[in-house]
């Protein structure tokens, strides 16, 4: 059948694997923006986000791709409604994607292999991947030797018939446009999802939330508690200007000292990282209150998780 004018390649590529192996960091790249939060924190992302993505297919037909990436939370056991949400995001987005991007670490000896696919924390999202036509992405590469790197692709070459492996690296862009690539020509061709001029389908306060939320992660390092998050409660425009007022959330009042710092001096220090990282990210200046509350054991109550923003769109 000849392709229409308008058509292109299209479709929802899911971004899965292993916590902290760069999945946001490849999407921030790919989109060439900052869309979701990073850190070298595992579990940094806990939701589904959607980016948006067109690129040019030079001597194909069609010779244009819409790739709506779905980045996911890391997958992994564990309990609590949080984590439990989490893992069910990510397998979630693998059950209704078009293609599957498994993302590995390269660095990591025991989980870049391809037999942790088939481990009980894995096993779910594992056959969510199998079951869809899937890439394989083998992340961090700028951190490998090759020798070292050979046997890796040759073992994920050898776990399914016709998978593409691409070496690249996120952080530095490094073959990031041949997966793009590998991943386009896996999707239908048919009309485009999504206007052109769409990036994601998250509001801008969502995406004050991550910028926030990566400056705590930044600022606190391995003193974050893990049930910490951010919500933005007041957003007004004018003249030029956005003012912010965010919360951010902990469990305990023994939490709160440590976002607060001695006599408000780490508070002070993240509202300055953020409010220069938000002005980047909307092209604005932005003004930026920020304030500490403890609400009891979030993570473990469902009614407060969705008052957070997880379990639906924010």
């Amino acid at each position: 059948m000849e392709t229409a004018i308008h058509d292109l390649r299209a479709g929802f590529c899911a971004i899965v694997g292993l916590p902290n192996v760069g999945k946001s960091t490849l999407l921030n790249r790919m989109l060439g923006k900052k869309l979701v939060a990073t850190s070298a924190k595992p579990q940094t992302t806990r939701d589904r986000i959607l980016g948006v993505h067109s690129i040019a297919l030079p001597g194909q037909d069609p010779a244009r791709a819409q790739i709506a990436y779905v980045d996911t939370p890391g997958a992994q056991d564990g309990k609590g409604p949080l984590r439990k949400y989490m893992q069910n995001a990510a397998i979630g987005a693998a059950n209704d994607a078009d293609v599957v991007l498994y993302l590995v670490d390269a660095t990591d000896r025991r989980g870049s292999r391809p037999g942790r696919l088939v481990d009980e924390d894995l096993a779910a999202l594992g056959q969510a991947t199998r079951a869809h036509p899937f890439v394989v992405g083998l992340n961090k590469v700028d951190r490998v030797a090759k020798p070292e790197l050979l046997p890796l692709i040759e073992a994920w070459a050898g776990s399914a018939p016709g998978v593409d492996v691409i070496p690249l690296s996120a952080a530095n862009g490094e073959n990031v446009d041949v997966l793009e690539r590998a991943i386009a020509k896996l999707l239908p061709v048919g009309p485009p999802l999504f206007p052109d001029d769409m990036t994601t389908d998250r509001s801008p306060q969502f995406i004050a939330q991550e910028i926030i939320r990566e400056q705590l992660y930044h600022q606190l390092g391995k003193e974050l508690p893990y049930a910490s998050a951010v919500q933005v409660e007041t957003w007004t425009e004018r003249k030029g200007e956005i003012a912010i007022g965010a919360v951010i959330v902990v469990e305990r009042s023994s939490q709160k000292p440590i976002v607060v710092g001695r006599a408000g001096s780490r508070i002070r220090e993240l509202g300055i990282a953020g409010r220069a990282a938000l002005t980047e990210a909307f092209g604005k200046p932005v003004h930026l209150s920020l304030f500490v509350k403890v609400l009891a054991e979030w993570s473990s109550a469902e009614s407060d998780l969705r008052k957070l923003g997880y379990g639906g769109e924010s």
